[in-house]
């Protein structure tokens, strides 16, 4: 019988006690959009990038963070990388981000002359995008142009600075034509 008393008395102090508040809701932490760790220009291309794109652009070069392996790249279908203000996203590693000039001058051309002094916007690049499609967006063509006129110059600058060595096939191909 005291094993029966003692479930009771059990039963009756639950009952009686009220039950705890319910724990507010917290935000979930939001989604990391880079994955990877990011890191800033080794110093010989911040060198060649601040010879090309002047002295008016170290602090912003400074602040650009690459980000290697980076979900919201991945996300934006077939890009190696994408960028938004003081950061470039890639779907793969920085070293070989770093090991293409033609994609580094295409990449900061787009955070340094686009994003930086605003007239690169996620809304002004959607209604670019949704006019003429990629190939032909301003941006994209701007980012191009200014990576075809200046290749020549940033190897160049880039061979002076020392540290620095083309790496993989597709690099080596295009600096034979």
């Amino acid at each position: 019988m005291p094993c029966r008393r003692a479930r009771s008395r059990v039963r009756a102090t639950a009952l009686k006690r009220k039950p705890a508040p319910p724990r507010p809701l917290r935000a979930s932490p939001p989604m990391r959009l880079g994955s990877g760790p990011s890191v800033s220009a080794p110093p010989a291309v911040r060198a060649a990038l601040l010879a090309l794109f002047g002295a008016g652009a170290a602090q912003a070069l400074d602040a650009t963070r690459v980000v290697e392996h980076s979900l919201y790249a991945r996300l934006h279908a077939r890009a190696i990388a994408t960028t938004r203000r003081r950061r470039i996203y890639l779907r793969g590693a920085a070293a070989d981000f770093f090991a293409d000039p033609a994609l580094m001058l295409h990449e900061y051309c787009h955070v340094l002359r686009q994003w930086e002094p605003g007239a690169l916007t996620i809304v002004r690049y959607a209604l670019e995008w949704l006019r003429r499609g990629y190939w032909d967006n301003r941006f994209e063509v701007e980012a191009r142009e200014f990576a075809e006129d200046h290749l020549l110059e940033f190897r160049s600058l880039l061979s002076r600075g020392g540290g620095w060595e083309p790496r993989g096939p597709a690099l080596t191909a295009r600096r034979r034509t």
